[in-house]
């Protein structure tokens, strides 16, 4: 069953002097649990698409919504993870994964109890009065997921979230972050320029056209692996690698 739906979309952004076309009537529904990943040419469109998602821009025609119902009013059902994991330095850990709740009033004992088994669950129990400085990359990023799942969202965005750290860490943290979602069963929207990294993540891939974007295809990725990495090693990782990437080259 649909979770997410986009029907028809449009994006113009006008300024006073010309307009620009960056989404035409794009189409697209993603299931519940499903991981989809968004990739296509550079400038291509989809972050805007993104930012859609996330109901921070409203389409000039078309409409998004969740469970059937428009984004602005699906009551804070989109986490949005960033490239960048934001985290502030001078809080402790436990302070940054609990700081949107406690911005938005919905700091409680139940809501500080599944954010704070979340830290031990995933590992960072024991740095919970750190500070991000103390954190490897990898854990900084896993810290900035659990505070994105700390308002439980249905579905998450997610931005390019592994591009500020290097590719060692960066294999790491696509296992971490893809083993959370998964084991919180949550609908995930992955954008990325990362080809090797959708393959390795996602169950569908969607390529999207130059400017205007709209789908161009969608891939269902059929590699039996349940990690990233392990993705990587199996025989049919290099068969979609080639596959996605000549859609996306054409």
């Amino acid at each position: 069953m649909a979770l997410l739906d986009i029907n028809h979309v449009d994006v113009i952004y006008q300024s006073e002097k010309s307009e620009t076309e960056a989404v035409r009537d794009l189409t697209l529904s993603v299931d519940e649990g499903e991981f989809i990943a968004l990739v296509g040419p550079s400038g291509c469109g989809k972050t805007t698409l993104l930012s859609m998602i996330a109901g921070l821009l409203t389409p000039t025609h078309g409409s998004v919504t969740i469970d059937g119902e428009p984004i602005v009013a699906s009551g804070g059902n989109v986490g949005y993870m960033l490239q960048r994991d934001n985290l502030f330095e001078w809080r402790t850990i436990e302070s940054n994964v609990l700081l949107g709740l406690s911005i938005q009033k919905k700091l409680t004992g139940e809501t500080k109890k599944y954010a704070t088994d979340m830290l031990d669950k995933y590992g960072l129990g024991e740095f919970k009065n750190a500070f991000p400085a103390q954190l490897s990359g990898g854990m900084r990023q896993r810290a900035a997921l659990i505070r994105t799942l700390a308002f439980k969202p249905r579905l998450l965005l997610l931005d390019e979230p592994f591009s500020a750290v290097d590719f060692q860490t960066r294999m790491k943290v696509c296992d971490d972050v893809h083993s959370i979602i998964k084991n919180e069963n949550k609908t995930a929207v992955l954008v990325t320029h990362d080809i090797s990294e959708a393959v390795s993540m996602a169950d569908r891939i969607v390529v999207l056209t130059k400017r205007p974007a709209t789908v161009k295809t969608v891939f269902d990725i059929d590699i039996e692996a349940d990690t990233p990495l392990k993705r990587r090693e199996s025989p049919r990782f290099s068969y979609w690698f080639d596959r996605v990437w000549k859609e996306v080259s054409l």
